[in-house]
């Protein structure tokens, strides 16, 4: 980072999640971590980063009860750098199948559960992701192509528009792993639990954020 000031990076704060690995993963690379439980305590930070894990349609609901579902929508909109981590990739889609859960709507397509006899579920443990080119800001090329990648999820989204892909993994048959639409970046697998492949990650993420 070349000793240029620290961004300010907020992360979701919604009563569940992994918050704790996520900030001292971002603290590693170069960020100052502020968890956030409402929408005023966002405003001026350089990134929002919404990590996740549990119920989807428990995440939503307290997302709309604090607010910052409206928060995280206009984020997007504004094309400020936004990365979702696990559910927080699942519940920017429409809707779920895990308890017919509503998602924040702010892309089109479903949140689905794996189908196939001979699969274990949930998908659980090391696998690789095929990056597009629109995941490059933050997994640059080739740096991160053939790395491994830890997952933990018994859903995958679904997108509508498949322009929206920037990654996909194989288990049993491709599913989409991450998504990219400007400075709007989502995983399925956790980067804080990926080694210094997740950490490379995040490192592209604090850099877009300091070039905010």
């Amino acid at each position: 980072m070349g000793g240029s000031i620290k961004p300010d990076i907020a992360v979701v704060n919604y009563g569940m999640g992994n918050l704790r690995s996520v900030s001292k993963a971002l603290e590693a690379v170069g960020a100052n971590v502020r968890l956030v439980t409402k929408p005023d305590e966002v405003s001026d930070s350089a990134g929002l980063v919404f990590p996740g894990v549990g119920a989807l349609g428990d995440c939503v609901d307290a997302l709309r009860s604090s607010g910052l579902d409206g928060t995280i929508r206009e984020w997007i909109r504004d094309d400020r750098p936004f990365l979702g981590v696990c559910l927080g990739l699942q519940a920017l889609f429409e809707r779920s199948e895990e308890g017919e859960a509503r998602g924040l709507g702010v892309f089109e397509g479903r949140v689905v559960r794996f189908r196939s006899d001979s699969l274990k579920v949930p998908h659980m443990g090391w696998n690789s992701v095929s990056f597009q080119s629109r995941a490059r800001p933050l997994v640059g090329p080739p740096d991160l192509e053939g790395e491994q990648f830890y997952f933990v999820h018994s859903y995958h989204v679904v997108p509508e528009d498949e322009s929206l892909i920037a990654g996909e993994t194989v288990y049993g048959t491709p599913f989409t792993s991450m998504v990219a639409r400007g400075r709007c970046f989502a995983t399925q697998f956790h980067p804080e639990k990926s080694q210094q492949a997740g950490l490379s990650l995040y490192r592209g993420f604090v850099t877009l954020c300091s070039d905010v």
